[in-house]
């Protein structure tokens, strides 16, 4: 079963992602020579005894050697073998890093990378005696920080058994059980020359630190990542025994007849509340679902019933999203405007300014406010050709309307 797409794209361009598999080609086509066996005349690759000390030896490691073997592949052996090492740990960098990169933005994400490196080789020195090559521990803590970070979207997989052909697997499951029980503890084998032991350390270092760093708040936690779920399945569990234990929120531990007479006392709600509660719970369930096309629907149904209404802050954007996508305007701009009257805070503010200035320019004909959001996404954008078409835009509007 290989990966080969995920159902999310980056945002912004994850050009230390990019970087990082720069590095690893270059210094992999750097160190590595051809050569051939005198007793077969067989061609193989071979490292260059310059790259040789950059390895990690387990018995007597350098500190420089924790970072720097991270970066070599291929060692001795047939020519497949080390290009099979190399394209396997850049295609599942590229795969899952390139999301990562941007929910971490390009130096925090160099940094998380470099210390799981660190952190794998430790995991794998303190078990192994063997030197130990390749950036597959880093590429393990990126996963796993995948895996914390976007639990719930889908990875496509290519399966074959008697017949070959695709299906869409939560990368919670697919990450857990595939590429962590399966490959690394199920399917170990010792004998391989693989290092399992460093994988396991680079998964557990990347989703323990996620969780950790959203936890405490320095990454800024959604309603869909791993770290909402367990916070949400912990206030379920709260409740569920609160509940069994006859817990009366007015008057503290009761027996379960006053419980019911407390809860009958509770006004019931309108049906207009009812039928607003109703939306946005299928809205949620739609987008959850990967229908946004349904979640657009419902949500102009929902503004039927009350025009005021605003979704959590993501669900709020991947809406105004999906309506531009379908040619809604003025409903995507609305959307978009409560979008930052609510949450003007948010980290990619300035790609909104963007849409909501292209929406009045191009379609509504509003072009004071297309100049006003324009001027502010170009001031926070560091996307070069995102700045410019902001100051063609600005300038077409200023030289149309002078």
């Amino acid at each position: 079963m290989l990966p080969i797409a995920t159902s999310i794209k980056p945002k912004r361009t994850p050009y230390m992602n990019y970087c990082l598999i720069a590095a690893n080609v270059i210094i992999f086509l750097l160190s590595m020579q051809l050569a051939v066996d005198p007793r077969t005349g067989q061609y193989f690759l071979a490292m260059r005894p310059w790259a040789q000390t950059f390895i990690l030896q387990s018995n007597y490691p350098s500190t420089w050697q924790f970072v720097t073997y991270a970066f070599l592949h291929g060692g001795t052996g047939l020519i497949s073998h080390g290009l099979l090492h190399i394209i396997g740990n850049m295609f599942f960098l590229y795969l899952f890093g390139n999301n990562v990169n941007d929910k971490l933005g390009h130096i925090g994400y160099l940094c998380f990378y470099l210390a799981g490196a660190v952190f794998s080789a430790i995991g794998y020195t303190l078990i192994s005696n063997n030197p130990i090559l390749g950036a597959s521990g880093a590429v393990a803590a990126v996963t796993g920080a995948y895996l914390v970070l976007f639990p719930n979207t889908l990875v496509t997989v290519v399966y074959w058994f008697f017949f070959i052909g695709t299906v869409e697997i939560r990368a919670l499951w697919f990450i857990v059980l595939k590429l962590i029980f399966f490959d690394n503890v199920l399917m170990a084998d010792p004998n391989q020359g693989i290092a399992y032991n460093a994988h396991l350390a680079g998964y557990g270092f990347g989703i323990i630190t996620l969780l950790g760093l959203l936890a405490m708040g320095l990454i800024e936690s959604n309603y869909n990542d791993l770290w909402a779920m367990l916070r949400q399945w912990n206030r379920r569990r709260k409740f569920r025994d609160a509940v069994s234990d006859g817990y009366d929120p007015y008057q503290g531990r009761s027996a379960r007849k006053n419980v019911s007479a407390r809860v009958e006392s509770v006004p019931e709600a309108s049906d207009q509340q009812k039928a607003i509660m109703d939306f946005r719970s299928r809205i949620s369930g739609a987008m959850s679902n990967r229908n946004a096309a349904q979640a657009a629907k419902l949500y102009r149904e929902l503004l039927e019933k009350d025009p005021s209404q605003i979704l959590p802050r993501q669900l709020q954007l991947d809406v105004a999203n999906q309506l531009m996508s379908e040619g809604h305007w003025q409903l995507s701009a609305d959307a978009y405007q409560k979008f930052l009257s609510l949450y003007g805070n948010y980290e990619y503010a300035e790609q909104v300014h963007l849409m909501l200035g292209l929406l009045c320019s191009r379609y509504l004909n509003r072009p004071r406010e297309a100049i006003d959001h324009l001027r502010k996404a170009r001031e926070h954008l560091t996307d070069t050709g995102q700045k410019a078409m902001c100051q063609q835009e600005i300038d077409r509007l200023n030289a149309e309307n002078i």
